[in-house]
């Protein structure tokens, strides 16, 4: 592995996490990209639809534009923020959807959390992400 490259582990004296990283460690001279939330809007401004799926898929693709446009890409995200209104029942839908997008074998710090609704009627999704690019 290169020193160039974030490092994701889960410490024994932590509870074992499902499906995330306990910690990650950034590696000097990386630089950091974060980008605002993102939700199933398309380009165009409209919304995906009102299936929970197609908009976290919306949101993972608007990040991976954003990524693209710092000269990044998912295999540098370390920390994932998710934000659902109904975890219980969108909980599955988005593991599958996350699952296609990160390194399922070391994957990103994450934190989600249900909310009561976003900024816009309609939406059921929101995503922030923090990358490191290696220096």
């Amino acid at each position: 592995m290169s020193s160039n490259l974030p490092i994701f582990f889960n410490p024994e004296t932590m509870p074992a996490p499902n499906g995330y990283s306990q910690v990650a460690m950034i590696p000097a001279g990386a630089r950091l990209v974060q980008l605002a939330g993102q939700v199933g809007i398309r380009p165009d401004g409209t919304i995906t639809g009102p299936d929970f799926a197609a908009q976290a898929e919306q949101a993972f693709e608007n990040v991976k534009a954003g990524l693209a446009a710092a000269g990044s890409g998912f295999e540098h995200v370390i920390r994932l923020g998710m934000f659902v209104t109904d975890f219980a029942a969108q909980g599955p839908a988005l593991r599958a959807v996350r699952d296609r997008y990160v390194n399922i074998a070391a994957p990103p710090v994450s934190t989600t959390l249900q909310v009561s609704r976003f900024f816009r009627e309609g939406l059921l999704f929101e995503l922030d992400v923090l990358a490191v690019v290696p220096g």
